[in-house]
Parts: structure tokens; C-alpha cells; sequence
């Protein structure tokens, strides 16, 4: 649980339209400020690509290279596992 979340009286959800792509859960984001970091990593590893965060599911689905998404999670520091469909 990151630091933010506990300073928050309550859980943000920042889910958008759900899109194609890879999907990952991603246990470690809890709250909105985990889902903005990992949006930021996200934009500027691969920018102008469509992506959607799912506080409440731990899930981020992207819809560009699953080899950088996964770094741009991680890079944030946040620990993304592949969800099989």
C-alpha cells in the first residue's frame, strides 16, 4: 500500500472506457495516486498510447508494446503480471 493511500480517508477509482489490449494486474497500485504515477510512467514511455486504469481491480490494460508497458509499470515502481484472456 503506498504512502498516499493511507493519508486518504477514502479509495479514488480511476477507471476510464475499457480498451483492446494487454492487460495487467497490477496488486500494488491501492489508490488514485498509485494510478497516477503508473499514468505518467505510462505517457512518457509510450506516448499518445490508449490506455485504462481500474483502481478498485488492480488492473491496467494498454494498448501498445507489452514489453515497454511493463517496463513503464515497473519503472514507477509497481509490480505488473500479465493477465492471460
Amino acid at each position: 500500500m503506498c504512502e498516499a493511500h493511507r493519508q486518504q480517508s477514502s479509495a479514488t477509482s480511476a477507471a476510464s472506457v475499457p480498451i483492446a489490449g494487454v492487460t495487467f494486474q497490477v496488486s500494488d497500485m491501492t489508490c488514485g495516486h498509485c494510478a497516477g504515477v503508473i499514468s505518467r510512467a505510462i505517457e512518457e514511455t509510450l506516448p499518445g498510447a490508449k490506455f485504462s486504469i481500474d483502481i478498485d481491480k488492480g488492473v491496467v490494460t494498454v494498448d501498445g508494446d507489452e514489453a515497454l508497458a511493463i517496463e513503464a509499470i515497473r519503472a514507477a515502481g509497481y509490480s505488473p503480471e500479465r493477465v492471460l484472456s
